[in-house]
C-alpha cells in the first residue's frame, strides 16, 4: 500500500528535526522518496541541495552545531565528531576549529575539504548521541586533544573545565590516555605542569 504524500512529508519533517534540518538522499529515500521525487523536490525548492546527496528543508533555522551535523551526514553516519570539533561541542576551553574533525573507521577512505579525519576504530563507550551527530566523550575528547598537536595551554583550559563540570576526573583521564598512547599520557602531564606554574 503506498504511503500517503503528508505521511511521507511528515517522516521526513520528523527525521530532519533531528539532525537541523538536514537529510541525505539514502534517508529520504529509505523513507519512500524516490531519486525522481527527490529531483522533483529540489527543482520546486522544496528541498534546497546543499552538497552531492545532502539536502535541507528550506526556511529551517540555523543551529550552533550545523557543521558538525552536515559533516556526519556526508560520512554516512560513520564519522564521530572528534578532537578539537568535540572539544567545541561539549564547551570544552575555548577551542574553535576551522574545520570539522571526524573520527571514522580506519577503511574509511572519502575526503572532504571542510573536514579533517582520524582514523580510528573507537569503542562504544567512548561516543554519544549530540544533536544530529555522535560526539565522543569529554574523556575520549580530552585524550584525543592530547593526543593530537593541540597547544598545552588549550589543553590544560579543556581539562580544568571538565574538572570544574565534573566531566572527568584526572585519575580515569590518566588512566585512559596511558592506554590509548603514551604520547596522549605525557601531553596531559606537560599541560597540567604548565597550568599550575606560578
Amino acid at each position: 500500500m503506498p504511503i500517503d504524500r503528508t505521511q511521507l512529508r511528515n517522516r521526513l519533517s520528523a527525521l530532519a528535526s533531528s539532525q537541523s534540518g538536514y537529510f541525505t538522499a539514502a534517508q529520504a529515500k529509505s523513507l519512500g522518496y524516490s531519486y525522481s521525487q527527490q529531483v522533483f523536490h529540489t527543482e520546486r525548492g522544496n528541498w534546497v541541495r546543499i552538497d552531492r546527496g545532502l539536502y535541507r528543508l528550506p526556511h529551517w533555522p540555523i543551529g550552533p552545531h550545523d557543521d558538525l551535523v552536515r559533516a556526519a551526514l556526508w560520512s554516512r553516519e560513520q564519522g564521530v565528531v572528534s578532537h578539537e570539533s568535540a572539544a567545541a561541542a561539549h564547551a570544552l576551553g575555548e577551542i574553535d576549529p576551522l574545520r570539522t574533525h571526524l573520527t571514522v573507521p580506519p577503511r574509511f577512505r572519502a575526503k572532504h575539504p571542510a573536514v579533517v579525519l582520524h582514523h580510528a576504530d573507537l569503542d562504544p563507550d567512548e561516543a554519544q548521541q549530540g544533536s544530529g551527530f555522535r560526539v565522543t566523550t569529554p574523556l575520549r575528547t580530552l585524550v584525543d586533544l592530547a593526543q593530537s598537536a593541540t597547544d598545552l595551554d588549550q589543553l590544560a583550559r579543556a581539562i580544568r573545565t571538565a574538572q570544574e563540570r565534573h566531566l572527568v576526573t584526572l585519575r580515569e583521564l590518566r588512566a585512559r590516555a596511558e592506554q590509548i598512547d603514551a604520547r596522549a599520557a605525557l601531553n596531559i602531564e606537560r599541560a597540567l605542569l604548565e597550568a599550575n606554574a606560578p
